[in-house]
C-alpha cells in the first residue's frame, strides 16, 4: 500500500475564502501549493501577461537580440537548430515565426533577402542538439548564423568548430551549464558562442529558472521585437500583440511536455496558451487538435501531456522531428492536415509499441516473483531505442523501483533510466562509467550505452551499492486534507477549476475519506480495467465511485482483507455493507445526457 502524507499547512482559510470570494476548502487548496500573500494569491488566481517576469533579466539576451537583428537586417541566412522533442520543435517554431516576423517589418532594405530556416537533429543518428554533422551541414549551405534553442548549452567544442569555421552563433538554452572544479570552486562551462542565454547561468538574475526552451525563445523574441520597435518598424502594435498571443500556445506545450513545474510565470504562460490554443489560427496545431478530436473542447494541461504533445514527440521517436516542425510551419491546410494524420498514426503506433514492451518486462519481471531486486536492469534487444525510456517509466511506476530499459544498438546496447525521488541514478551510474561507452543524465533519468556483455555485471554492481530498503520502495501519496464526502458539491468541484492548469507543482486537488462503504460493483472498459461502485459514506449518504487504476492490486487487497468469495458477491451485487475502507480520491462531474452528478475517483485505499 502506499504511504499517505496529509498536508497541515496553517492560514486564515476564512479570511482568503472572503477576500477572493472562494470557499475555505479551495483557501486551504491554494495554501498547500505554497501560496501565503494575497498578492501570490492575486497572481496565481488572476495573473496574466502582465505578471510575466521581465526578459531582460536573462544574462546576454539583449547581445543576442543585437546580433540577431543586425543579421537579419543585412539579409543574412540564418539556421535555427532545435531538438527532437515537444520543448526543441516548439521553441524552434518560436524562433522561425519570430524571425521571419521581425524580417517582414524590417525598414532594412536588405531584410528582405533574409532566408530563415531550421534543422532538427535525428535521435538515433545525430543524438541529442547540436552536432559536428550539423555545424558542417550549415557551413556548405553557405548558413551565416545559427541561433540554437532547447540546446547548445554543453555543445561547447561544437561551437567551438563554428566559429572556427566562421559563423557567428547565438545558444538560447535552459539546460543546466557543464561545471569543472577548479580548486574547490565549482565553475560552468559556457560554450564559446557570440552570446549564451540560459537561465542556469550563475551570473543570470532571473528569480524563476524552471523555464524551458520554448519560453527562452519566447522571451528572447520580445527582446528582438523591443529593438526594432526602438528603431521603427512597419509593424502595428496590434499585429505585434496578436503575435504574442500566438506564440503562448507554443511556450505552453513545451512548458507542460518539458514537465516543468507549472509554477510562477510558468503559470501563465500554460493558462494563456491553452485559452488562445482553443481557437488557434496556426493550420498545424489546430490540424492536429482536430485529428484528435478536440477542435471545440476546453483544452487543458492534459491533453497537452497526453495528446498533442504525444504526437509531436512520436514523430522525432519513430520518423524525423522535421515533420512536427513541418507541421506547425504548414501555410497549405492540405499540408497541415496531412502531416497531422501522418504524426498521429506514428504516436498510435508509439503506444502500441510501448505497451509490448511494457508487456515484456512484466513477463520478465515476473520470474522474480516477490525477490524483485532493487534496481530493475531489463535488456529488451529487440525494442525500439526511442521508447526505452518510455517503457522504464512504466516500469518505474508499477514497481516503484529505479529502472534502467537497454535494447540493442548499432555498437552494443543502448538505453534509458528512471529513477525515484530517493535514488540518484546519475551519482549511482557514474560509479559504474568503467563499463559505458556513454552515458549521462540527471539523479531523475539517464542514458547509456555499454557493451552487451556489460549488462549483467551492470545489474549486480547497481544492486550491491544500493542502500535502498524496502521502506523507500513505497509509493508516497500526497493529498491536500482529509474531506468527508458530504462536503462535496457540483459548485464546489466547479470551483476548483480556478486552480487549473493542473501539472508537475500544482496538482489536482486530492483528499482522503474514511469509513467508506461499498455495496455493490460493477467492472466496465473493453479490457475490464475499471470498476463502478456504489458506495456509502460515514453518515449513509450514497455516492457513485469509479476506479481507473490496478484493478488486479484492488482485488488482492479486498481478497486479502475479506477473503476468496467477496470478488464473487461484490460484483453480484450480494455485498450488503461489510466493505469498509479509507479512500484516497478526487471528486469529478460526471454529465450523462445533459445531467451532471458527482461522482468519486478513487485513487489509493486501506
Amino acid at each position: 500500500m502506499s504511504k499517505w502524507m496529509i498536508a497541515a499547512k496553517k492560514a486564515d482559510f476564512n479570511k482568503i475564502a472572503k477576500d477572493f470570494n472562494i470557499s475555505p476548502i479551495t483557501a486551504r487548496l491554494l495554501r498547500n501549493r505554497g501560496l501565503v500573500d494575497l498578492e501570490d494569491i492575486r497572481r496565481y488566481l488572476f495573473g496574466g501577461r502582465e505578471d510575466l517576469r521581465d526578459a531582460h533579466d536573462l544574462t546576454d539576451i539583449e547581445k543576442a537580440a543585437c546580433i540577431m537583428k543586425d543579421r537579419i537586417d543585412a539579409g543574412c541566412k540564418i539556421r535555427i537548430i532545435g531538438d527532437y522533442d515537444v520543448d526543441g520543435i516548439c521553441s524552434s517554431y518560436i524562433l522561425w515565426a519570430g524571425l521571419n516576423f521581425a524580417a517582414k517589418g524590417s525598414k532594412a532594405s536588405s531584410a528582405t533577402e533574409t532566408i530563415i530556416d531550421y534543422r532538427l537533429p535525428d535521435r538515433i543518428k545525430d543524438g541529442y542538439g547540436l552536432n559536428e554533422r550539423l555545424v558542417r551541414e550549415a557551413v556548405d549551405d553557405n548558413i551565416d548564423t545559427i541561433i540554437t534553442c532547447d540546446n547548445g548549452i554543453a555543445a561547447y567544442n561544437e561551437v567551438a568548430l563554428a566559429k572556427e569555421l566562421g559563423l557567428t552563433i547565438v545558444v538560447t538554452d535552459h539546460h543546466e551549464v557543464p561545471i569543472s572544479k577548479e580548486s574547490d570552486e565549482e565553475v560552468q562551462i559556457l560554450p564559446p558562442a557570440d552570446a549564451v542565454v540560459d537561465p542556469k547561468r550563475h551570473d543570470c538574475n532571473v528569480i524563476f529558472k524552471e523555464i524551458c526552451g520554448g519560453v527562452v525563445a519566447y522571451k528572447f523574441i520580445q527582446i528582438l521585437f523591443e529593438q526594432y520597435e526602438k528603431s521603427g518598424w512597419n509593424h502595428a502594435p496590434l499585429m505585434v500583440e496578436d503575435f504574442y498571443n500566438e506564440m503562448l500556445e507554443f511556450a505552453a506545450l513545451s512548458t507542460v511536455c518539458d514537465v516543468m513545474p507549472i509554477e510562477d510565470e510558468n503559470r501563465v504562460f500554460v493558462k494563456e496558451g491553452l485559452r488562445q490554443m482553443e481557437n488557434s489560427h496556426n493550420l498545424g496545431l489546430r490540424s492536429l487538435i482536430n485529428v484528435n478530436g478536440l477542435l471545440g473542447s476546453k483544452m487543458t494541461g492534459y491533453h497537452l501531456g497526453f495528446v498533442i504533445g504525444p504526437c509531436l514527440n512520436a514523430t522525432g521517436r519513430l520518423d524525423s522531428a522535421m515533420r512536427g516542425l513541418d507541421l506547425l510551419t504548414a501555410s497549405n491546410e492540405m499540408t497541415a492536415v496531412n502531416i497531422a494524420g501522418d504524426l498521429k498514426a506514428l504516436n498510435d503506433s508509439r503506444k502500441t509499441m510501448t505497451q509490448k514492451g511494457v508487456d515484456l518486462a512484466t513477463q520478465e519481471m515476473d520470474k522474480y516473483g516477490k525477490d524483485i531486486p532493487k534496481v530493475i536492469v531489463l535488456y529488451q534487444p529487440d525494442l525500439h531505442e526511442s521508447i526505452a525510456g518510455i517503457v522504464a517509466g512504466r516500469v518505474r511506476e508499477k514497481y516503484s523501483r529505479p529502472t534502467i530499459v537497454l535494447t540493442n544498438a548499432k555498437e552494443g546496447a543502448k538505453g534509458s533510466g528512471r529513477s525515484t525521488e530517493n535514488y540518484d541514478m546519475f551519482r549511482e551510474l557514474s560509479e559504474c562509467k568503467d563499463l559505458f561507452t556513454k552515458f549521462g543524465g540527471h539523479k531523475m533519468a539517464a542514458g547509456l550505452s555499454l557493451a552487451i556483455d556489460n549488462i549483467e555485471e551492470l545489474r549486480q554492481r547497481l544492486n550491491a551499492n544500493c542502500t535502498l530498503s524496502e521502506e523507500d520502495f513505497v509509493e508516497v501519496k500526497h493529498l491536500d486534507m482529509i474531506l468527508p464526502l458530504q462536503y462535496l458539491s457540483i459548485p464546489l468541484i466547479k470551483e476548483f477549476d480556478i486552480l487549473e492548469p493542473f501539472g508537475n507543482g500544482n496538482d489536482k486537488p486530492s483528499f482522503a475519506a474514511r469509513d467508506i462503504r461499498i455495496r455493490s460493483g460493477r467492472i466496465m472498459g473493453k479490457n475490464k480495467n475499471c470498476g463502478k461502485y456504489k458506495i456509502l459514506d460515514a453518515d449513509g449518504r450514497e455516492y457513485e465511485m469509479v476506479y481507473f487504476g490496478n484493478m488486479e492490486k484492488w482485488h488482492d487487497f479486498l481478497t486479502e482483507r475479506y477473503g476468496n468469495a467477496i470478488i464473487d458477491a461484490l460484483y453480484n451485487n450480494s455485498v450488503n455493507t461489510d466493505i469498509v475502507l479509507n479512500i484516497a480520491y478526487y471528486p469529478d462531474i460526471n454529465t450523462w445526457q445533459g445531467r451532471e452528478s458527482l461522482q468519486i475517483v478513487m485513487t489509493d485505499f486501506c
